[in-house]
């Protein structure tokens, strides 16, 4: 089985040509990404300012895989708690997972669901580092009341996005739809930006300082 640790090192390893650690930063994306896979990359790519051309900064690999293994690390205390929860739950007879579910065990990306806009546009994503972000899922899933969107804590007036017969929500800070389509249908999000996948890869949103070059591709953290 494919070890995020592993793969992690491996990004640290400057010993490796830049393109191999670039590829151990796409497996450990593979093992742990909060925003989905693409989009957390894009995220990455704008927080550890991965340049276009990678032997610019190799550094920034280094930058973005800590940042990420931050996060997992939040994730799996927090999971190892509930875990040890439900242990003691089915012990008592209470075999049913209570609700909310953990977030992380959510099928959350299918079009349609809360993060439907991540998974159909890679830029629209929260701009909260990873870390901060799994603290927030952690808070809400312990009863915090938190202000703002579930996602990022903004507080901006959510857009409206027409659906053709009815409208969804949607989170003007990240994408975040707090409620599906009446319907009841996903619906696939249509790109604010022209940044396709294939783009956002090799990344043409940045210049070889590391910095967005326009097409509003978030925030210059």
């Amino acid at each position: 089985m494919t070890s995020f640790l592993t793969h992690r090192a491996r990004v640290h390893d400057a010993r490796l040509p830049v393109h191999r650690r670039h590829s151990a930063l796409r497996t450990c994306l593979t093992l742990f990404a909060p925003y989905g896979l693409r989009a957390t990359y894009h995220h990455l790519t704008l927080t550890a300012r991965i340049p276009r051309r990678l032997a610019a900064d190799p550094a920034a690999l280094v930058r973005a895989v800590e940042e990420l293994h931050e996060a997992r690390e939040l994730l799996r205390t927090r999971a190892a708690e509930f875990e040890a929860q439900r242990r003691a739950q089915k012990r008592a007879g209470r075999r049913a997972v209570p609700e909310p579910r953990p977030w992380w065990l959510r099928g959350w990306w299918w079009a349609g669901g809360p993060t439907g806009a991540w998974y159909d546009d890679p830029c629209r994503h929260p701009s909260l580092r990873l870390p901060d972000y799994v603290r927030r899922q952690n808070a809400l899933l312990g009863g915090a009341d938190l202000p703002g969107c579930p996602a990022c804590g903004s507080e901006e007036p959510q857009v409206v996005l027409p659906t053709g017969h009815g409208s969804v929500e949607l989170c003007a800070g990240c994408g975040w739809a707090p409620a599906p389509c009446p319907c009841g249908r996903g619906h696939g999000f249509v790109p604010a930006t022209p940044w396709g996948w294939k783009e956002i890869w090799r990344r043409e949103h940045l210049g070889d300082d590391g910095r967005p070059i326009g097409h509003g591709t978030g925030p210059e953290t």
